[in-house]
């Protein structure tokens, strides 16, 4: 157990079993240009398996992410992670008409994958029949951060000053935002503003319950704000949400974005291990209530001497 996870009622839960992935799995999307790549993550055994939908940070694709993916996984979840129109495999050009709708594509990928669940059962070899189409929970870390955040409601602020359009999907039970965007407007840099206007956003109407995860050395080039901007998500959002502040952690988290990801500028087997640990006991619980799994793991981080962090809740 890490620093964070106290034993699990059901020791089975902890046992890692094995895991097969399966990608390029290619759903048609009507609209969006390319076809929508997926790759799908479970663990070899098991029926009734809870789905995660992962969005991948600025770049990425659905290669990426394997410490987080792996784990899930490991432990009971199929996670399904696209290829958003952002990512380098695609090398979208600026001058593409679909440049500035980006963000939009990323949410509408992750409902298209939610719509599509029945077809991406059907093609997987080994899945049929084995996914709980009512446990579904989202995950993003840094952009993907902003996509699953509007799955669970906060809204983009349009060009009148009020809050864009609703996007939410009642589908999606949970969500997880890791070194997710904070606020916009005047906490925003003079290169964010220009060149991500959607991030100037409003979380006032982000209801779903979700964990938010923010690393206190957090020192993103979009925010003249200092590390806490990635925690806004939390502090400006009605209840029933959590915030995971990582010690020492900078925006990839100790190296959740890949095994040895160029990116991570603070590699930390050991805070991943703690994220992993953290995101799996968390979600465990927002999709079965009556799992103990978030309310030990809370309680085990305030009686550690010695915390990776720390944990707010209201």
């Amino acid at each position: 157990m890490t620093d964070l996870i106290s034993s699990h009622a059901d020791p089975a839960a902890d046992a890692p079993v094995p895991v097969m992935s399966v990608g390029p799995v290619v759903l048609p999307a009507r609209g969006r240009g390319d076809d929508l790549q997926v790759r799908v993550s479970a663990p070899v055994t098991g029926r009734g398996l809870p789905v995660i939908v992962f969005s991948h940070g600025n770049g990425s694709s659905m290669r990426d992410y394997g410490p987080l993916v792996d784990h899930w996984a490991a432990h009971g979840f199929t996670v399904i992670q696209p290829t958003h129109l952002d990512s380098r495999m695609l090398n979208l050009h600026p001058q593409d008409p679909r440049f500035s709708e980006r963000w939009r594509f990323r949410v509408n990928d992750l409902q298209q994958i939610l719509d599509q669940l029945d077809s991406i059962e059907a093609v997987v070899p080994g899945l049929a029949g084995r996914l709980n189409h009512s446990r579904i929970a989202a995950a993003g870390h840094s952009w993907g951060g902003h996509t699953v955040g509007q799955l669970l409601g906060a809204r983009v602020i349009g060009p009148n000053g009020g809050p864009g359009a609703d996007l939410s999907d009642p589908r999606i039970t949970a969500g997880v935002l890791l070194a997710a965007p904070g606020r916009g407007g005047a906490d925003l840099t003079e290169f964010a503003a220009g060149n991500y206007p959607f991030l100037n956003q409003s979380f006032t109407e982000m209801t779903a319950p979700a964990l938010v995860i923010a690393g206190d050395k957090d020192r993103t080039p979009l925010s003249i704000r200092g590390a806490d901007w990635c925690a806004d998500p939390y502090h400006h959002s009605p209840g029933n949400k959590s915030l995971l502040t990582v010690f020492g952690a900078e925006h990839s988290l100790g190296g959740i974005p890949g095994y040895g990801a160029a990116e991570t500028t603070d590699e930390n087997p050991t805070r991943v291990a703690f994220i992993q640990q953290a995101t799996f006991s968390y979600l465990r619980s927002a999709l079965y209530p009556t799992d103990p799994s978030w309310s030990e793991s809370v309680a085990a981080l305030n009686k550690n001497p010695a915390p990776l962090g720390r944990i707010d809740s209201k």
